[in-house]
């Protein structure tokens, strides 16, 4: 942040200097409630490739806050990727609030490990600033030649070894593999890829034969596919009402839920550990996704900012033209909304931990604290 020059009353010898020196005062005070960034860089970090969701979601939202950021500075994303998001965490973690030049584009994958205890985790959330709060959904998709054997229920696909490019099963992609099978699917992860977005090319490749991505990236990377007949849509995750009932995305209204698939296949339940457990981290993951954060020491002046920007960017008229196009039909929150949102994102209810911490190791063998 640039230096800001505060005013101090000083003794004086007549009142009219002590005026003028509480006038000097005032207007410094003022100046402390801007943050100039006139000439900046910002850099927007992401610990993912530049292949996925993240990325894509990042790269939509940085012309627009240059825009709209005080002194229009220059902002630039960058990407750390590693452990499935824990590296570029870590890092953010070390970093301390300097001039509002640094933030950090969090996803589900960050926080998973974060809610289940991971050993490699050593950063907290509480310690960081949320300024934005993005929802979104995830699609999963079969080759043409599998996707003949759906039929709205997965009955017909428990026979197949399917092939799945995985970031590592401690991360979003435990929504997937978990949904798999209890829909009595075999799905064997390949584990070890940096984002969503290798596990797409996995499968153009054909090294893949099922993959799911989160809503931005399927709307740029798999429809393309899907308008050449070369994917085929299985299911969303779906969204959350008003209720917190799990009901169709509303950017993909015509496509059946998971939960739609799943109380159409034999014997798979709506209801019981198994599901309770996938709703709660599909509502820590999704509906509450993506985040954007200052550093820790961050002002109330430069969270200020931060929020007006997103909140500028978000009244933009073309915004909902621009967002749905590539992000989807979710909602972007700011101040409170997003402090609730980063809540529902990395706490859980402990029976769905346990049970989650439990399929982990005896499917995985991982085990966690």
């Amino acid at each position: 942040m640039k230096n800001i020059k505060t005013a101090t009353c000083r003794a004086a010898a007549s009142l009219a200097v002590m005026c003028l020196g509480a006038t000097g005062f005032a207007a410094a005070a003022a100046a402390q409630d801007s943050l100039d960034l006139t000439g900046e860089t910002v850099e927007f970090v992401i610990p993912f490739s530049e292949s996925g969701g993240s990325a894509k979601w990042a790269n939509f939202y940085a012309p627009l806050l240059s825009e709209a950021l005080p002194g229009k500075p220059t902002v630039v994303v960058k990407y750390m990727p590693g452990a499935g998001s824990t590296k570029g965490a870590n890092w953010f973690q070390q970093q301390e609030y300097e001039d509002g030049t640094v933030i950090f584009g969090s996803s589900g994958s960050t926080q998973f490990p974060y809610l289940l205890g991971d050993p490699r985790v050593k950063y907290e959330y509480g310690d960081w600033n949320v300024v934005l709060a993005s929802g979104t959904g995830g699609v999963a998709y079969l080759p043409p030649d599998i996707a003949k054997k759906f039929d709205g229920d997965a009955d017909g696909l428990k026979g197949i070894d399917f092939i799945y490019g995985s970031q590592g099963a401690t991360r979003l992609d435990l929504v997937p593999l978990l949904a798999w099978e209890m829909l009595g699917m075999k799905v064997e992860p390949v584990f070890g890829i940096k984002g969503r977005g290798d596990g797409r090319l996995m499968f153009e490749r054909g090294e893949a034969s099922i993959d799911y991505q989160t809503s931005s990236a399927y709307l740029k990377g798999v429809v393309p596919l899907v308008d050449q007949g070369l994917a085929v849509p299985m299911m969303s995750w779906g969204a959350l009402d008003a209720d917190g009932n799990i009901v169709r995305d509303p950017t993909f209204p015509d496509m059946p839920t998971f939960k739609e698939v799943c109380e159409a296949t034999k014997g798979c339940k709506t209801s019981g550990d198994a599901w309770s457990a996938w709703k709660a981290f599909f509502i820590a993951g999704f509906p509450a996704q993506k985040m954007v954060f200052l550093p820790k020491g961050a002002p109330d002046a430069a969270i200020a900012t931060y929020k007006k920007a997103f909140d500028d960017v978000i009244a933009r008229s073309d915004f909902p033209k621009l967002s749905a196009a590539t992000l989807g039909l979710y909602p972007q929150m700011t101040g409170a909304q997003a402090k609730a949102t980063l809540k529902l994102g990395t706490e859980v209810p402990l029976e769905a931990k346990a049970f989650v911490k439990n399929w982990l190791k005896e499917r995985y063998g991982v085990s966690l604290k």
